[in-house]
C-alpha cells in the first residue's frame, strides 16, 4: 500500500510517503508560511523524487486536528479532494496523537499545543502492546487544569517551551521534550499510524477536530442561535 500523509496543523509542514509502514520520502518545513500555497508543492516535489504518480497512491492519511483553525481546514480540504478525485481510501489522525507517536516511551505522554491564554490543547498517549493508545482523549482546556488530572511520571512534547516552567512548578519529575525532532508533527509517524487506522467509510463527512470554536464564531454565537444555520460550513 503506498501512502501519501501531510499535516499543517500548526507552522509545521510535514509530508512523507509511505509503502505500508516503511518511508520512501519524507518532507518537513518549520517556518511561518501560508500553508494553501506550500502544500500542494510540497507533495508534488515527495511525489517526484519517488517517481510515483498521483494513481500510484492507495490512501491519503492527513492530521485532521485539533491545532491552526486555517491549517486544519487547508490539509482536510486537500486530502478530501485527493482521496475523492482519485478514489482512494482516506484515513484522519489526531494532530496530538501524531505527536505523541514522536515518542518511544513506557510512561504517559502528554501531547500539547498552545491554545492561548494559558489553555492548552492536549490528549494522553501511552504505548501497549506496540500501539499507542488512548488514556484522556484530546481536548482544549487549561494548562493548569490539566496538570491536576496526571501523574508525575509523564513525558511531555509538542508545543512545551512556553509551559516549561509551569508544568516543572507542578510535575517536578515530568520529563518536557526539548529536541525539535520529537516536538515537531513529523509525516513518517502520521503516515505509520495511518497505515494502522481504518480508513473513513464517507470522504465527504469527514470533517476536521477543532476542538474549539474560533473567537468569531464564539461572538456569532453570542447573537445567533445554533440550529437551522452554522457560522462554520462543513468542508
Amino acid at each position: 500500500m503506498k501512502i501519501l500523509a501531510f499535516d499543517t496543523s500548526n507552522q509545521t509542514l510535514a509530508a512523507a510517503i509511505l509503502e505500508d509502514d516503511q518511508t520512501i520520502a519524507s518532507f518537513q518545513l518549520n517556518q511561518k508560511m501560508n500553508h494553501s500555497l506550500t502544500l500542494m508543492p510540497a507533495i508534488e516535489h515527495i511525489m517526484k523524487i519517488s517517481s510515483l504518480t498521483p494513481k500510484d497512491l492507495d490512501r491519503i492519511v492527513v492530521a485532521q486536528g485539533p491545532g491552526s483553525y486555517t491549517g486544519i481546514r487547508i490539509a482536510v480540504t486537500t486530502a478530501k479532494t485527493l482521496a475523492d478525485t482519485l478514489k482512494i481510501e482516506l484515513a484522519g489522525i489526531s494532530s496530538l496523537k501524531a505527536l505523541a507517536a514522536n515518542v518511544s516511551d513506557q510512561r504517559l505522554i502528554v501531547p500539547i499545543m498552545d491554545a492561548r491564554r494559558n489553555n492548552v490543547y492536549a490528549g494522553v498517549y501511552q504505548w501497549e502492546d506496540q500501539q499507542l493508545k488512548t488514556v484522556i482523549p484530546d481536548q482544549h482546556i487549561p494548562l493548569a487544569e490539566l496538570l491536576e488530572q496526571l501523574q508525575e511520571d509523564a513525558v511531555f512534547v509538542g508545543e512545551t517551551a512556553k509551559f516549561a516552567e509551569m508544568i516543572r512548578e507542578k510535575l517536578p519529575n515530568a520529563k518536557i521534550e526539548t529536541d525539535d525532532r520529537i516536538n515537531l508533527p513529523n509525516g513518517v509517524t502520521l503516515g505509520q499510524l495511518g497505515y494502522l487506522e481504518t480508513p473513513v467509510a464517507d470522504i465527504q463527512s469527514f470533517v476536521p477536530a477543532y476542538l474549539k470554536r474560533v473567537e468569531a464564531e464564539e461572538k456569532w454565537l453570542q447573537t445567533h442561535q445554533p440550529g437551522d444555520e452554522n457560522y462554520v460550513e462543513k468542508i
